[in-house]
């Protein structure tokens, strides 16, 4: 019935001419009510339109009922400008019904012909001809006879205007863009900036690109029709000229996202999401920033990204104050509309966060969160039951970091090579962060997905301008290297590889990847001797992990390693990993001793990997050194590491005389005689070193402790000393807290001895100790082969165990023994006494 009242209509506007509308509108008795019929129709028009009466595939139909509504609003649209434009007869809410109406009918779906086969396409245009460009012009001149009426529709006619303009039709593009011009230029000579125009249409432009309006073609137009305008004006020259760069580069970001929002991977939406969010931020749009905060966390979560999703979160968290403010922006999510304080919403999202590091294991991460809420509930709103509960959890998360099994991941470098690809990742090169146990072959699979016909590049080198330009898609890919950042905290300190191993691979934001290459004559029978490594190092935007899994390079930088210095790095990654194993195994009894059998075994036997003779053929040579002057301090610092792994390996071998069976009792035999015959030959050509070994303290046993500056404060030798009040029995603890003070003393072992007034006088005999770079020093000019006392015999090793005290014989780091005849305990390395002397070697290089 409905469709048949439009029919009629349509028929009777069909039979009226231009005096017909004239009559009809001198016909009102008053202004009052033709305005009140204007009104109705303009409001009739847009819900006809709006709400099609017949089926999208009637197009007689719809075109017959456009062509008759578009001379009726041109006819109403001339009643306008005569009647209600004048300063006394103007009608704000009329004309903007206009507007609204002329948008909606230029916009509507009957009439984007694109959508169209050619056929029918051609074959509307013949009959009725392209409706839009009508209308678009009869916006533009009512746009423009409103003079100083103008800035009454700024910012409310902004977005449909950019409706307008975004309909994919050239010439209409062309006639109406310059209606933001003179927007600008109206609000710029009234107030001195354009900022709600710029406010509007930034936050327009987002929900009608990603509503799919808008193209390449648009941001081309956009950006040469303003700046010819801008060009124009003096006073818009520079501010215009930041305008349009501010919109393109929006445009730009949100074409990016809006191509790849609907792909089945959304590992590329994330790239561009967080591209947009970075943007927003820039340009200081809070909450426009927020929005795409929570559609990146959303993508994380839904791929299980949970240290990712963490991240994103923490990022809106730190927009917030501990206080009592209302929320600036809206939250989006169903905790949103209840959470009315900063501090309300501040702590849900830290709960949030600490759930999504313990899924990610990232358990320190959620420590650090975990304290920040601690200091809330007990210093500033008093809420100790929540204090009890936040400290539980944070305890677990430390449980979890010495017990719980974490892999850590790998990281490769991809670049993406060619005009094929999207402008976001064409020819730029990204560090991705693998997932836990994924193998180069699974990563590489995952990545080629979204680009099926791209074609791997085999060679590791950085590709030439015959691939860049190429308009093809070419990917490279391959596995780098974290390079970890120094932690002093850390550094001096026998720390269980749990807690080391997570700053290896976690808060990195260099990585590095090492070729090797032959140059100079070949040595069939030494391969170190010419083996030369290019090692590329890149820097991300920002460490890894962060709120993506992977990030782009910003620098590359590369350096040739020569085979000296790649002997001397390996021999630094060895002893770190005979080190590193020692520890595991004394940490925990029940590890299996076969990778510390291939490892030792390795490097004791010359049948194995041809040991220390390799690097003294190549570089220990008198050839060597008259050919190659400078490099006599890495030669130096060769042969200390070579001297500093004995101790290491005797250590090594002694745990493994513990924990072998009878089967393999031979094996080891074999092992230890292939040692001894190693330590003999480089303590006499390198010198002694000795290692610090720490023994379990526990109450009422003997203790070992390291002779350092720390006891300064000692008796010298002949010296008197108060005799220490005889200390009262101890009553007897819970075996809980004898647990707890065996920690603390574990704890309180380092390489050098604590002031302790009682260890002091059991050693009050001992000659005044010296300084310890003076003893660095020594220990290593006596290690050196020139010096006088590295060719004299080892000194006695018995002397370390006999009874009563003594110093190491090296002088340096040396163990003072209890004379008490207890066997001595299990043993804990300190690496401090290695690290000491890599770092005044690295400084004297």
């Amino acid at each position: 019935l409905q469709s048949h009242y439009v029919a009629c209509m349509a028929a009777i506007l069909s039979q009226m001419d231009k005096d017909h509308y004239s009559t009809y509108i001198q016909a009102f008795p008053s202004r009052p009510e033709l305005m009140d019929f204007l009104m109705e129709i303009f409001i009739l028009f847009k819900d006809l339109i709006g709400k099609t009466v017949y089926p999208s595939d009637w197009v007689v139909m719809n075109m017959v009922q456009n062509r008759e509504f578009l001379r009726a609003i041109n006819q109403f649209a001339m009643t306008l400008t005569e009647m209600f434009l004048s300063n006394s007869s103007f009608e704000l809410q009329l004309w903007n019904n206009y507007f609204h109406l002329a948008v909606a009918f230029l916009t509507q779906d009957s009439l984007q012909l694109e959508n169209f086969s050619p056929a029918k396409r051609n074959s509307i245009l013949a009959k009725y001809g392209d409706m839009r460009a009508m209308i678009g012009a009869s916006i533009r001149d009512m746009w423009y006879s409103l003079g100083h009426h103008k800035i009454e529709f700024i910012p409310g006619m902004v977005g449909p205007i950019l409706e307008m303009t975004l309909v994919p039709e050239l010439e209409l593009r062309r006639s109406t863009i310059p209606i933001f011009f003179d927007m600008m230029l109206c609000e710029h000579r009234l107030t001195g900036s354009f900022s709600r125009f710029e406010d509007e249409i930034l936050r327009r432009l987002d929900s009608e690109v990603e509503g799919g309006r808008g193209d390449e073609q648009y941001k081309q137009l956009f950006k040469s029709i303003l700046l010819s305008c801008c060009q124009s004006h003096p006073e818009l020259a520079k501010p215009g000229e930041d305008f349009v760069a501010l919109v393109t580069g929006l445009l730009e970001r949100l074409l990016d996202y809006r191509a790849v929002m609907n792909d089945e991977n959304k590992t590329y939406s994330m790239s561009c999401t967080v591209n947009l969010l970075n943007f927003y931020k820039e340009i200081d749009r809070q909450a426009m920033y927020i929005r795409y905060l929570y559609k990146l966390k959303d993508l994380h979560i839904s791929y299980e990204n949970y240290t990712e999703g963490a991240y994103t979160l923490l990022l809106h968290a730190q927009l917030l104050t501990w206080s009592e403010e209302p929320n600036a922006a809206p939250v989006p999510g169903l905790h949103g509309p209840h959470l009315h304080t900063q501090r309300q919403l501040k702590e849900v999202l830290y709960n949030q966060i600490i759930e999504y590091f313990d899924k990610g294991k990232m358990w320190e991460e959620a420590i650090h969160i975990c304290k920040e809420l601690a200091e809330q509930y007990e210093s500033h709103v008093f809420d100790y039951e929540m204090l009890s509960d936040i400290l539980q959890r944070e305890a677990k998360f430390y449980e979890k970091i010495l017990k719980v099994l974490r892999p850590s991941p790998d990281y490769f470098a991809v670049g993406y090579y060619g005009q094929g690809f999207p402008t976001f990742l064409r020819n730029r090169v990204f560090i991705y962060r693998g997932k836990e146990y994924e193998r180069r072959e699974d990563f590489e699979m995952r990545l080629l997905s979204p680009f099926p016909n791209a074609e791997k590049l085999k060679s590791t080198s950085p590709p030439g301008q015959d691939i860049t330009g190429s308009p093809g898609q070419y990917i490279q890919c391959f596995t780098v290297q974290p390079v970890e950042e120094a932690k002093a905290r850390l550094k001096g300190r026998s720390i269980p590889e749990q807690i080391t191993n997570f700053y290896k691979a976690n808060h990195v934001q260099q990585f590095s990847y090492s070729r090797p290459f032959k140059r100079g004559p070949k040595d069939p029978d030494n391969e170190f001797a010419n083996m030369w490594i290019e090692r590329t190092t890149f820097q991300t935007a920002y460490p890894l992990p962060g709120i993506l899994r992977w990030f782009a390079v910003t620098t590359t930088t590369t350096t040739i390693i020569s085979p000296l210095e790649n002997a001397i790095e390996t021999m630094i990654k060895t002893n770190e990993k005979i080190m590193s194993e020692i520890n595991r195994h004394q940490n925990d009894s029940s590890l299996p001793i076969n990778p510390l059998s291939m490892l030792l075994n390795g490097i004791v036997d010359p049948a194995v990997m041809g040991g220390f003779a390799k690097y003294e053929t190549a570089f220990f040579q008198e050839s060597y050194l008259q050919q190659h002057p400078k490099d006599t301090a890495n030669i130096k610092k060769l042969k200390d590491l070579i001297a500093w792994q004995v101790p290491l390996l005797a250590e090594g071998i002694r745990i493994h005389g513990q924990k072998v069976t009878e089967d393999l009792r031979p094996f080891h035999e074999r092992m230890e005689q292939c040692f001894e015959q190693l330590r003999a030959k480089v303590e006499s050509q390198y010198g002694v070193r000795e290692m610090v070994f720490f023994e379990n303290q526990r109450s009422g046993r003997p203790r070992s402790m390291a002779w350092g500056p720390d006891c300064d404060h000692l008796s010298h030798a002949g010296g008197s000393t108060e005799a220490s009040p005889t200390p009262k029995p101890a009553p007897r603890t819970s075996e809980s807290e004898d647990h707890r003070n065996e920690r603390r003393e574990n704890r309180s072992n380092s390489l050098f001895g604590s002031r302790r007034q009682d260890v002091c006088q059991s050693i009050s005999e001992l000659p005044e100790p010296k300084d310890e770079k003076w003893r660095l020093s020594r220990n290593m000019s006596e290690s050196s082969p020139g010096s006088s006392d590295a060719k004299q015999p080892p000194l006695n090793r018995a002397a370390d165990s006999t009874a009563g005290l003594s110093l190491s014989p090296t002088g340096f780091g040396g163990r003072v023994k209890s004379a008490s005849k207890v066997p001595p305990l299990p043993r804990k390395i300190s690496p401090a006494v290695y690290e000491t002397f890599l770092e005044q070697s690295n400084a004297a290089a």
